[in-house]
């Protein structure tokens, strides 16, 4: 189920499926990128009112709210896309009160990172959604000295139906942590390594057959990587992946209440002798400088004159 790409004029939907906004001011400037690039925007009904600067909850609303906004939106003929404008936590909550049906019978672009990992896969398995995109938030990325890269990344992956083709890397990202020279194409799964591995177990748990598997974190130990990963691998990820891709690891690399192994230590561990293509330091997170990734599209990595390349081979959109 795809949605068609965005067009100037097209309605924008803001929601907050997980926390609060942390201001006012980051809604209403959201609002204003978006209107004076010819977009037209409508704001959740709950997001205003979970602004962090008026509510003590880590939610923006309770759950039946969130998923009324979520609902609202997907039912809505004119609004084209819905982006969360940010992360934080209590999207996994409202999985099971979603209305796969309704995602269905109208398809849409939907864009988030982060927290967004649970939404973003479960509507991709449960209701068949191939317009999901893990890439920025209004309330995070777009509101205030937009990077230009992520900037430009973003714009071309909800604005056209072609496949994005090979993504752009400059020196220091992309780098093969094993030797295996193997081309492969599989299936992008994936996100916020810590939400994903809390899918697990649950029918909302993407499939690992023929998966590229692609990560990214912030602010957790060194132990708790670890943790994750010996997880994806007791569930059976690594063995069935095609390739995996490691982003950005935002402040994971100390831990100052005890003695700790380094990021590439745990990274060597868990994929230096996989046998199929790993790549670290792709521009995907919690950094400023990320891309725009097509959930569940079909992608290759490959090692091309002693450099990792990644091409999305299929568009979410029409």
């Amino acid at each position: 189920m795809k949605a068609r790409a965005l067009r100037q004029g097209d309605v924008i939907g803001i929601v907050a499926p997980a926390s609060p906004p942390r201001s006012a001011e980051r809604v209403e400037r959201s609002v204003r990128y978006f209107e004076q690039l010819g977009y037209r925007v409508e704001v959740g009904k709950h997001v205003g009112g979970g602004v962090a600067a008026h509510h003590a909850d880590y939610l923006t609303a309770s759950d039946k709210d969130r998923a009324a906004d979520l609902h609202a939106m997907f039912r809505a003929k004119r609004v084209k896309a819905i982006f969360y404008h940010r992360g934080g936590y209590g999207s996994i909550r409202l999985l099971d009160s979603i209305d796969y049906d309704l995602v269905r019978r109208n398809p849409k672009i939907i864009v988030g990172y982060s927290d967004a990992t649970a939404l973003l896969a479960a509507l991709h398995k449960k209701a068949g959604l191939a317009s999901c995109f893990f890439g920025p938030m209004p309330g995070v990325d777009l509101w205030d000295e937009i990077d230009p890269f992520t900037e430009e990344n973003f714009w071309r992956a909800m604005t056209s139906a072609e496949p994005l083709g090979e993504l752009p890397m400059t020196e220091g990202e992309g780098n093969a942590l094993n030797k295996v020279k193997t081309i492969a194409e599989g299936r992008m799964i994936g996100g916020n390594l810590t939400v994903f591995c809390s899918l697990m177990g649950t029918p909302y748990q993407p499939s690992f057959r023929n998966a590229i598997p692609f990560f990214e974190e912030i602010d957790e130990k060194p132990r708790r990587v670890d943790a994750h990963f010996a997880q994806l691998r007791l569930g059976g990820l690594w063995q069935q992946s095609k390739a995996v891709l490691l982003g950005q690891f935002t402040n994971c690399d100390t831990d100052p209440d005890a003695p700790t192994r380094t990021l590439d230590e745990i990274f060597a561990d868990y994929f230096g002798k996989l046998k199929v293509p790993v790549v670290s330091g792709l521009p995907f997170g919690h950094e400023a400088r990320k891309w725009t990734l097509p959930l569940g599209a079909k992608l290759r990595v490959a090692q091309v004159r002693g450099r990792s390349v990644v091409s999305v081979l299929e568009s979410g959109l029409w």
